[in-house]
């Protein structure tokens, strides 16, 4: 899954990518390198970041899906947004998966919405509030934590008959150095292997602040931390860098590691 900011505030690339043009150029870059998911995002969720409404996001968003989908019509298309209201946009623009940071906890119709489009959903484990979701929470025991949430959430979804669901432990998002460390080392325990997992940690403070770097610098360490979490079980790598990701995906493949 290659990142697509549609933002002027992301942490590692704003303003990089926030026109029609650009957009389009950097999906067919990302393409080219081996992405099947591009996941667009209207609003930054790093700490501190501008907070849109939906009508904003929607306003940004313009005609980027449509014409994606027009210009790379095998290209998968996951929204990355946690509005009810947007995803109704995005579902007629054309995207073809959800991807939620709230786990619904933002927008209380955004389970509805979910159902009502029968996409697949990306449900992530976060903090219960906006303003709360990058303080940092020092879990008993994480990977409980994080299965507990899981199971609570998985059965609401299902019980509105969304069936097809992803689930993303929720790295930079409220959790401390040594408890992402953790959910590395044992991705294997998350989510039950009911679901497919999703792991976001490209560009991550918890990997380059330890290390005195910065998000641009710390490629080979990421694909250290794909290669294990691949190993494991992991289904999707959400990055910024895909020709490296790719790399570590071959790599895994060939069974050689």
């Amino acid at each position: 899954m290659g990142i697509l900011n549609l933002t002027p505030d992301s942490f590692s690339d704003g303003g990089k990518f926030n026109t029609e043009k650009t957009a389009l150029e950097q999906t067919y870059k990302m393409l080219k390198e081996g992405a099947e998911i591009i996941d667009i995002g209207p609003q930054s969720t790093r700490p501190n970041a501008e907070f849109l409404t939906a009508e904003e996001e929607i306003k940004r968003l313009g005609n980027v899906v449509s014409s994606i989908k027009k210009e790379f019509p095998n290209a998968l298309i996951s929204l990355d947004t946690f509005y009810a209201e947007t995803v109704k946009f995005g579902f007629n623009e054309g995207i073809d998966i959800i991807n939620d940071i709230s786990g619904g906890h933002y927008d209380e119709k955004m389970f509805d919405a979910v159902a009502e489009t029968h996409l697949p959903y990306i449900l992530m484990h976060v903090n219960p509030s906006y303003e709360t979701m990058h303080d940092k929470i020092k879990f008993a025991d994480i990977i409980l934590s994080v299965n507990r949430y899981f199971s609570e959430k998985t059965a609401e979804l299902l019980n509105k008959g969304v069936k097809d669901i992803i689930l993303d432990p929720g790295f930079g998002f409220g959790k401390t150095v040594e408890d992402q460390m953790k959910m590395i080392d044992e991705v294997r325990y998350l989510g039950f292997g009911k679901f497919p997992l999703l792991i976001g940690i490209s560009r991550k403070s918890f990997i380059y602040k330890p290390l005195g770097r910065s998000p641009l610098d710390i490629n080979e360490e990421t694909q250290k931390l794909h290669l294990k979490v691949l190993q494991q079980g992991a289904k999707i790598l959400r990055v910024h860098d895909v020709a490296a990701a790719q790399k570590t995906v071959d790599l895994f493949k060939s069974g050689s590691v």
